[in-house]
């Protein structure tokens, strides 16, 4: 009886990985982006971290334990979402709306789905949708070396077309004068959230996860690539390879595009519907930031597109291979 085998259905797949070790690879991915959010923003920013991963740890365990389901906090899956989204807030937000943020995260996105691959949008954006909505104040408030003021995205978006985005960096905000440049945003010495300021950090983690196969480099080349385009064409200030280059090291798209964008989950598992939804992040970010009242829009881009990924499936699946297959696939 100890032979026995066990017969399942195809597909057959072998593979040593497991939902805890990707998720748990992806964390450690996102080390480079957290310690240097840590080093520019300090104790406010090990706080917030903390108190979102623990919070959505433990609101998925007693969720869990109540409704008499597996136990799978420790899968790693809720302490990524509780580490994304405290990567998404700035350092000065309140902790308590940080808590209230994360148990939404957990609660109402993931667990009332159904929980770890029955949401249908990305857990920890779900959250940051719902605390802008919530605490729309608080939410666009960056404090940089002590000093409150706007992001280098949103002077560029209200700085004066006639000047250069170089000038319009180096001015700075007329009321705070935080001045910058493309390679401190590139470097990350400037405001914004914690985890998205550093360019240079995010690359390190994403290139590791698509180094080691966990995620595929199409969605986040697509997005940034279609964005780069329709900055070019739509933006209004030409061939300027500076305003370019400050609005994809800018914001959250790096962050978007590498991490989030590419949650196995909430996005397409089709090669072609990859290509796809990438593209479509990239010009709907370009229509948020270019034509929309607010200097972002990745994290609605992103969501909208996690709504349209079963269509996008349904469009872009393979044709069964032979004949009557294509017949039947037309």
């Amino acid at each position: 009886m100890g032979n026995l085998l066990n017969i399942s259905s195809s597909p057959h797949v072998r593979d040593k990985s497991s939902t805890q070790s990707i998720m748990w690879c992806v964390i450690l991915a996102l080390l480079p982006a957290t310690l240097f959010g840590i080093y520019n923003f300090g104790v406010n920013a090990i706080i917030l971290i903390i108190a979102c991963m623990a919070t959505c740890m433990l609101t998925e365990f007693i969720w869990q334990k109540a409704m008499k389901l597996p136990i799978t906090y420790t899968d790693g899956s809720a302490a990524l979402t509780g580490l994304l989204l405290a990567l998404n807030l700035s350092s000065t937000f309140p902790v308590w709306m940080a808590v209230i943020g994360s148990v939404f995260a957990i609660l109402v996105v993931k667990q009332l789905f159904g929980g770890l691959g029955q949401n249908f949008m990305n857990p920890a954006l779900g959250a940051r949708c719902f605390l802008m909505v919530s605490f729309a104040g608080k939410m666009t408030s960056f404090t940089y070396d002590g000093i409150t003021g706007p992001t280098p995205l949103a002077i560029i978006k209200n700085g004066d077309k006639a000047m250069s985005v170089a000038d319009i960096l180096a001015a700075g905000d007329g009321q705070t004068q935080v001045s910058t440049s493309v390679l401190d945003m590139f470097i990350g010495n400037i405001g914004g959230t914690i985890g998205e300021t550093s360019a240079i950090a995010i690359l390190i983690g994403g290139a590791a996860l698509i180094a080691l196969k966990i995620i595929s480099w199409k969605i986040p080349v697509c997005y940034i690539g279609t964005f780069a385009v329709f900055a070019l064409i739509f933006g209004g200030r030409g061939f300027d390879i500076t305003y370019l280059a400050a609005e994809i090291c800018g914001g959250g798209i790096m962050l978007g595009a590498f991490f989030m964008a590419t949650d196995y989950v909430t996005s397409p598992i089709t090669p072609r519907g990859q290509i796809v939804f990438g593209v479509l992040l990239g010009v709907l970010t370009g229509i948020f930031r270019i034509f929309g009242a607010s200097a972002e829009g990745v994290s609605y881009a992103i969501i909208i597109c996690n709504l349209l990924v079963p269509l996008i499936e349904k469009v872009t699946i393979p044709v069964p291979f032979g004949k009557e297959g294509i017949k039947d696939g037309k």
